[in-house]
């Protein structure tokens, strides 16, 4: 974060970008914010965008005082925010990737997230990286050098959980040496052996609803779980604990509310398109969609913040009813009238 040395005169900040993400329910943009307030130049938006320098930690600074950090579930995953509009070549975090909501390659920004849900029920972005081309890393390697991020922050969680792209064995053995659990769907064509020396695809395999406990090729013993589903293909996970025992332990009841937690980072992805305005920037500059990127994550903060003290009872309320009094008065204004106006 940027260090402040005396008094700020700035007429745009933190606060007042966020509570315009949180109130601002189609435009986006510098001059919408300045149309909308006044007496603020598009100006002075822009030159916050451009002259903050915010981190994930200074993101962590804001939930850490909210949040039990020991024992949560840790979820990892990541979201395309779409700029289908945008042309790669005048942003550098702009790019193409592959959407699974669209079912094919488009263009925006690429965000992997941490997402932390503490045992009282509290959820929150913990850490986050924008993918950068520049500097040449993974999907992966951004996911354990996140993970290593937070431990290191004082986050102890119980359990790690993700999708088929972040179970590599390279990671599964990295939080094996963190000492920690971890839940991942698998693909059909991963090798597992219920003999030694005998190894077969996991499709092949008679899962039982316990689940079967069997040995991951170049990792080690896990427990295998199958998931059916109405209107796909069935899914499998494989689940470790440290402790042989503990994953044998482990019943069908415990996977599926695990699995269920981890379905949490897909609403969390949701609800910062839809209400925390994370896709309407119209800035190219890496640093100023860098804060807004941030603007938009705290945003979603305030907004749990605000569901877990029971000020409202989910994240969509706030703007839904920012409109209602306006929408009926034009309603009722307008009942006369052969056309609405």
């Amino acid at each position: 974060m940027r260090k402040i040395t005396k008094t700020s005169t700035a007429q745009c900040n933190l606060d007042l970008y966020t509570l315009f993400l949180l109130s601002e329910p189609k435009f986006g943009g510098c001059n919408r914010l300045a149309e909308i307030l006044g007496d603020v130049s598009h100006d002075s938006v822009n030159r916050f965008l451009l002259r903050e320098r915010y981190e994930p930690k200074d993101l962590f600074k804001i939930i850490e005082k909210i949040i039990n950090l020991v024992g949560g579930i840790l979820s990892v995953d990541d979201t395309v925010i779409e700029k289908i509009y945008s042309d790669p070549k005048n942003a550098e975090l702009i790019s193409y990737f592959w959407s699974g909501k669209a079912h094919k390659t488009i263009i925006g920004l690429n965000l992997i997230t941490l997402y932390y849900s503490d045992i009282n029920g509290n959820s929150v972005p913990i850490n986050y990286r924008i993918y950068d081309k520049k500097e040449g890393k993974t999907k992966n390697d951004y996911f354990r050098e996140m993970v290593s991020e937070i431990i290191s922050w004082g986050v102890k969680p119980r359990i790690v959980t993700g999708d088929s792209w972040y179970s590599g064995v390279e990671n599964l053995k990295f939080l094996r040496n963190q000492e920690l659990g971890f839940l991942f769907g698998i693909e059909k064509n991963r090798i597992v052996s219920k003999e030694p020396q005998k190894y077969c695809p996991v499709r092949t395999l008679e899962i039982a609803d316990e689940g079967l406990v069997t040995h991951l090729k170049e990792f080690g013993f896990i427990k295998l779980f199958r998931k059916d589903f109405k209107k796909e293909d069935s899914r499998h996970y494989i689940l470790y604990l440290p402790g042989p025992e503990k994953v044998k332990e482990t019943t069908r009841s415990e996977f599926i509310t695990i699995h269920d937690l981890h379905w949490g980072i897909e609403t969390f992805h949701r609800a910062i398109k839809q209400v925390c305005g994370i896709c309407r920037f119209m800035v190219r500059d890496t640093q100023a969609i860098k804060t807004h990127i941030f603007c938009s994550l705290h945003a979603f903060i305030k907004l749990e913040l605000m569901r877990s003290q029971k000020i409202i009872s989910s994240w969509y309320e706030v703007q839904r009813n920012l409109f209602t009094l306006v929408v009926r008065d034009h309603i009722l204004a307008n009942l006369s009238n052969d056309v609405i106006v």
